[in-house]
């Protein structure tokens, strides 16, 4: 289990579960009681276009932490616990790979 102190102002405890498909699967709570399941979907156009501009792969690893980041962003960016619920998209992977350096 690991922590993470969101810009919003909850601090959260998270785990990787596994991959289910496309989707990386976390545990989330605010409070250590209350667990929810969380999906992180990095979707494959995101990838590939990245892929194609850079002229390579981004490997297994790299993938996670993109997942993972994006994790961070929607603890930090959404207003409270309750709109947790909500599995995650990622859309555009840019941004989230040029912060990670890759």
């Amino acid at each position: 289990m690991k922590t993470y102190s969101a810009q919003s102002g909850y601090v959260y405890q998270y785990f990787f579960e596994g991959r289910r498909g496309a989707a990386y699967v976390f545990s989330i709570s605010a409070d250590r009681k209350n667990w929810l399941p969380m999906e992180v979907t990095v979707e494959e156009p995101a990838l590939n276009a990245w892929e194609q501009s850079h002229g390579r792969q981004l490997s297994a690893t790299e993938r996670y932490a993109i997942a993972k980041m994006a994790l961070f962003q929607a603890f930090d960016e959404r207003p409270d616990p309750k709109a947790m619920q909500a599995d995650l998209r990622v859309a555009a992977v840019e941004a989230i790979v040029e912060a990670l350096g890759l």
